[in-house]
């Protein structure tokens, strides 16, 4: 099993590595192929949060991930490797008969969108209220009487783009709708976008709330060619 992993925030470490691989090391059992590959990341926050997400590719295809924040690395990986043998055990029938569907497979972006941007300022918050620097963008808007010439009105800025506080890219896959849960699971997400091989259209299986599945069939056919 191949294995990679990055550090952010934080020195890299040959011990934190190694733990994590042999922690990955106890879940092969659960599979009648060696997995293809894995990937580790650690990170530490400002608030001195140990983050450890791992995350397995299988043959088949499918991925397998889990997240853990701890005070530290060590326990961290402990407890997400634990999250991943509990999916892997509760899905074991289902990843061990899942085949790979034909079809194709194409990269989306999911960008995290910051709310303060696209909301309105709540009441009291003193957001929205023009302070000294608005005021004075307003008076350096005011067109300078020009000796000789036209008075120029200065272009207005373009506005301010939304704040994208995180962005991802992950493969959209030709699965069946059961396979889509299995693997939305496996994620440990709250929303898959795949391609429905049984109706060939780009679909979105999401959790609900009542701990029901949504399906959301947009109706767009995937194309051959993506």
């Amino acid at each position: 099993m191949q294995f990679t992993s990055t550090f952010r925030h934080m020195d890299s470490s040959q011990a934190v590595k190694q733990y994590a691989l042999d922690r990955l090391e106890k879940v092969r059992k659960y599979f009648s192929r060696d997995p293809i590959s894995a990937h580790a990341v650690f990170s530490v926050d400002r608030n001195h949060h140990h983050t450890a997400e791992l995350q397995i590719t299988l043959p088949n295809g499918l991925l397998i991930q889990a997240r853990e924040s701890t005070e530290d690395m060590y326990s961290s990986i402990d407890l997400a490797g634990a999250r991943i043998e509990r999916q892997v055990r509760k899905w074991k029938d289902k990843i061990r008969d899942h085949k790979p569907h034909g079809g194709p497979s194409f990269a989306v972006k999911n960008l995290v969108l910051g709310a303060e941007d696209l909301e309105p300022p709540r009441p009291g918050s003193g957001k929205g209220k023009p302070g000294k620097a608005v005021r004075g963008a307003k008076a350096a808007r005011k067109p300078a009487p020009r000796k000789g010439g036209p008075v120029l009105a200065p272009k207005a800025p373009p506005p301010a783009p939304f704040r994208v506080v995180k962005e991802q890219t992950f493969t959209v896959r030709a699965l069946r709708v059961e396979d889509a849960v299995m693997q939305m699971n496996l994620l440990e997400s709250d929303f898959l976008v795949f391609h429905d091989v049984e109706g060939g259209t780009l679909t979105v299986v999401y959790r609900r709330k009542d701990g029901d599945y949504g399906l959301i069939d947009t109706g767009a056919q995937v194309s051959a060619k993506v």
